[in-house]
């Protein structure tokens, strides 16, 4: 019995030990008495009955303490508070206490707390349930935990808690700025550490989601989206590897970290002048570019190439920058009102720790010509008038015959002020260009062709059939030749 209370403090030691020597004490009185006082009192025999049940069975016909629920398991966040839960039936003069059975450690017995950790506490409803709570739980709080009755044997029951820890992303002392800082063509290495409950996992990725571009000497390159693991190389690094990589630490814990790391590479400036030769007029505003590649930033400016003067952004000059990316932009430069002592060279240089580089763009006038072309037909029909005239009028197609009456021979040299004789030309196009005048149908009078018929009149004759005629001469010259 004294092995199986080791874990008990000396005052519920005592306490036991002491209830054992009086129930004996008890015992061996009525031993004597039933020796040597057979014929006692009636009351006093029945006591001494009383006493041997209760030493021969440990109870007083009552039943042993039992627990109704098992002790629940418990995962959770550290940081949150959480309680274990031990219900307990028939506890009688018994006592509860609260164990963690890695250290066998005593927490509580019941409802008095015996550990100095002010995080834990303990509380019993006054009828048959006891609680632990823990506040704040942190990482070393996890492990089994058991609620006990002192009962002998000993009765008990545990359950486990699990404290997960969501991941952080670590400094490393070991790795510096200097590691993600490479001349081109060199290398870049760059590391993450996480800690977290379970272990999280680690990935890179691009924070443009631009492909990871893996170079290894006498292997093809790799392209990923992502990299698995805590160290990331990039060898033979290129300008286009430039730029911001995420190192994202996840175990399934929420919420889920990421650290950034920008990745640089230094090379000299390059220069591109897609137009070499603009050409503007006078009076205008222009727009000169230079294309330029730059890691570090470098210094930029623009030079008269002829007179060596150095540009300031004026009233005369905008000067200005077009960022691309992080190594690319273009340099503008914005000349207003365009003047003759303006035309020349001008040249955009640009340097950096690295080195140097300088392109130059022709400015020259633009001389305009007044030059305008149109497409333009001719009417089907075309009126031209004649003088006044006594004129007769002609029927094409179904001429009129001479009256033989003298009032029919005047009416028929009456006529309306104007003869109007109709030419019917074909569509006809052509282009005019200055200084030459538009050919327009002339309105002039002018004499038309006069026909003089036998009868001694003169009438007027269409010039169509003519025109035809010519027109389809000419066609059948060219078609023979």
């Amino acid at each position: 019995m004294a092995k199986a209370w080791t874990w008990v403090p000396n005052w519920w030691r005592s306490m036991r030990e002491w209830s054992v020597t009086a129930v004996d004490g008890f015992r061996k009185k009525c031993e004597a008495f039933q020796k040597f006082e057979m014929q006692g009192n009636t009351a006093r025999i029945l006591l001494c009955a009383i006493l041997q049940h209760v030493v021969a069975t440990g109870q007083v016909d009552k039943p042993p303490p039992e627990f109704l629920e098992p002790l629940e398991n418990h995962t959770v966040t550290q940081g949150r508070d959480i309680y274990f839960t031990c219900v307990v039936n028939h506890l009688a003069d018994y006592k509860v206490a609260w164990i963690k059975s890695d250290s066998k450690a005593i927490l509580a017995i019941h409802t008095r707390m015996v550990s100095q950790n002010t995080r834990l506490s303990v509380t019993h409803n006054g009828h048959n349930t006891w609680m632990l709570h823990i506040s704040n739980v942190q990482k070393n709080d996890s492990g089994t935990y058991m609620c006990q009755i002192n009962t002998n044997p000993m009765r008990s029951q545990m359950g486990h808690l699990e404290v997960v820890i969501p991941p952080d992303i670590i400094n490393d002392a070991d790795s510096s700025e200097s590691d993600s800082v490479a001349m081109e063509g060199g290398t870049v290495r760059l590391k993450c550490k996480a800690t977290g409950v379970p272990e999280p996992s680690l990935i890179w990725r691009r924070e443009d989601n631009r492909n990871i571009t893996l170079r290894h000497e006498n292997r093809e390159k790799q392209v990923i989206k992502t990299f698995e693991g805590d160290t990331l190389v990039l060898h033979n690094v290129q300008r286009n590897d430039m730029g911001v990589y995420l190192c994202i630490a996840s175990n399934g814990i929420p919420p889920t970290v990421s650290k950034r790391y920008i990745v640089k590479v230094r090379f000299p400036p390059l220069i591109k002048v897609t137009n070499q030769l603009v050409a503007a007029p006078l009076a205008s505003d222009v727009l000169v570019q230079c294309y330029v590649e730059a890691s570090p930033r470098a210094m930029n400016h623009w030079i008269r190439d002829g007179t060596g003067e150095k540009l300031l952004p004026s009233d005369k000059y905008i000067i200005t920058e077009t960022t691309l990316s992080d190594y690319s932009y273009f340099m503008n430069l914005t000349i207003k009102s365009l003047e003759k002592r303006d035309f020349g060279d001008y040249m955009c240089s640009s340097t950096n720790i690295v080195g140097r580089s300088e392109g130059t763009v022709r400015l020259q006038e633009l001389h305009l010509l007044v030059k305008t072309t149109t497409t333009q037909s001719t009417p089907k029909h075309v009126e031209m008038t004649k003088p006044r005239k006594p004129v007769v009028k002609e029927n094409l197609k179904k001429p009129k015959k001479k009256s033989k009456s003298k009032k029919g021979s005047e009416e028929d040299n009456v006529s309306d002020d104007y003869a109007i004789t109709t030419v019917t030309f074909p569509p006809y196009s052509w282009t005019l260009a200055p200084p030459k005048a538009l050919p327009v149908p002339s309105t002039k009078k002018t004499p038309t062709w006069v026909h003089h018929s036998s009868c001694g009149c003169k009438t007027p004759v269409s010039i169509a059939p003519i025109f035809i005629f010519i027109c389809c001469l000419l066609i059948s010259r060219l078609v023979s030749n």
